[in-house]
């Protein structure tokens, strides 16, 4: 599997790769307050910015990272994004963000003092394409959004918003998994090595950008999955900004497809157990509609802990983009990254792990439909049930964000007919 352009979870497992290749060196970098922007200019351009096109990071473990955002466009994919836009006469600004986990409200404004510079910058009067990757596309969503709203901001002067597997309606965290990642923190977060590691990943968790993200978030293993607070004030805000950008042409993919075909995985099926130095028959379940028992959680020397849930579709096997994680065993995922857990924690895993799950379900990432409803996620997308004006859904259910010739040449079309 190709590698994402957001790494969604960050260096946080023994064993995930945690630098890249360089890039190439931006031809101007603008300081940001929350950030910073990588300039490159199309060559058919000579060094002037005259047709920009912004990509905005998304959601990951700290600063972003001008090498992983480069290699996620230009190298790890079957398609060169940045090139093909060059192609046709476009400057490219990769924007980055200081906290990628802080609130999408607080990363907007990096976002709209981006735009602002590169309307600044801009020779001649074309308008600006502006997007992003995963939570990047929620990110100048409300930022756009917020520049039409605030009489005190001037016009974005952007022709067409775009976003790439975006959630636009919530992404999912398995239960499970959450409920795993704050236990074995609880218990071995100040132990040395595996110690970081865990606190890093249970913070990502529970930070402001992933509560606003996911549609169903615990802070503990005996909490009720539900929205978190910070998700409901977030949606109020987008609300009241009218929810969308109104004068772009809002465009859309998805890194899963429109048929309603799922990815395999089915529910309530025991993804990964781990038994040995330090736990005793823990054990993560894919989550099932109804009533479930979705972990257990038992300390080697410790009262087993039960996680329940209730009133949750079928998630994990639905149609779209997929946890990806690089580590020293090949692409893993949201359970992979248990297992690989359980076993620095000195457990036996069994070898039959359900590595990876859905992240951002198919009618979330193009805006067609609500994530809460098990039908809805398996039911064929129809054209005109998005809340874009366009989209493209994948071929097949692959990784979150990995930039494929499919999806990427789409977009590229889609960019050029604006005009």
């Amino acid at each position: 599997m190709s590698n994402s352009v957001v790494d969604v979870w960050g260096p946080v497992a023994p064993g995930v790769r945690s630098s890249f290749p360089p890039a190439p060196e931006p031809h101007d970098e603008w300081p940001l307050a929350g950030g910073t922007a990588w300039v490159y200019y199309s060559p058919l351009n000579r060094r002037q910015l005259r047709r920009p096109v912004i990509l905005s990071d998304g959601f990951s473990a700290g600063s972003s990272n001008l090498d992983q955002l480069w290699n996620g466009l230009e190298e790890n994919g079957d398609f060169r994004f940045v090139t093909e836009l060059h192609a046709i006469g476009r400057d490219v600004i990769i924007l980055g963000y200081g906290d990628r986990t802080a609130s999408i409200v607080d990363n907007a404004e990096t976002a709209i003092e981006c735009v602002r510079r590169t309307i600044a910058e801009r020779v001649g009067q074309a308008r600006l394409t502006v997007g992003g990757f995963s939570m990047g596309g929620i990110v100048t969503r409300y930022a756009l959004a917020k520049m039409e709203h605030d009489s005190s901001l001037p016009d974005h002067e952007t022709s067409t918003y775009f976003s790439y597997d975006s959630p636009h309606h919530g992404g999912w965290f398995p239960v499970a998994l959450q409920a795993f990642t704050h236990f074995a923190t609880e218990q071995w977060g100040d132990t040395d090595g595996v110690g970081p590691v865990l606190q890093q990943l249970s913070g990502l968790l529970n930070s402001p950008a992933a509560k606003q993200m996911a549609r169903w978030h615990i802070a503990k293993p005996g909490d009720t999955p539900k929205p978190a607070p910070e998700r409901a004030e977030f949606l109020q805000k987008l609300d009241e900004l009218g929810s969308w950008p109104r004068s772009p042409r809002k465009i859309g993919v998805a890194n899963g497809v429109d048929s309603g075909s799922g990815n395999g995985i089915k529910g309530d099926v025991t993804a990964v157990r781990g038994d040995g130095e330090t736990l005793r028959d823990t054990w993560l379940k894919t989550q099932a509609q109804g009533d479930q028992t979705v972990a257990r959680l038992q300390k080697a020397d410790g009262a087993p802990v039960s996680v329940r849930t209730s009133g949750l579709p079928d998630i994990d096997g639905a149609p779209g983009g997929v946890f990806t994680l690089p580590s020293a065993a090949g692409d893993t995922g949201s359970f992979g990254l248990a297992a690989l857990l359980m076993g620095v924690l000195g457990n036996k895993v069994d070898p039959d792990v359900i590595t990876t799950s859905c992240f951002i379900p198919s009618i979330s990432a193009v805006a067609a439909g609500d994530i809460d409803d098990p039908k809805a996620l398996y039911r064929p997308i129809a054209s005109d049930a998005s809340a874009l004006d366009a989209f493209k859904c994948a071929g097949r259910n692959e990784g979150h964000t990995v930039m494929t010739e499919e999806l990427g040449s789409w977009l590229v079309n889609e960019i050029v007919t604006a005009e």
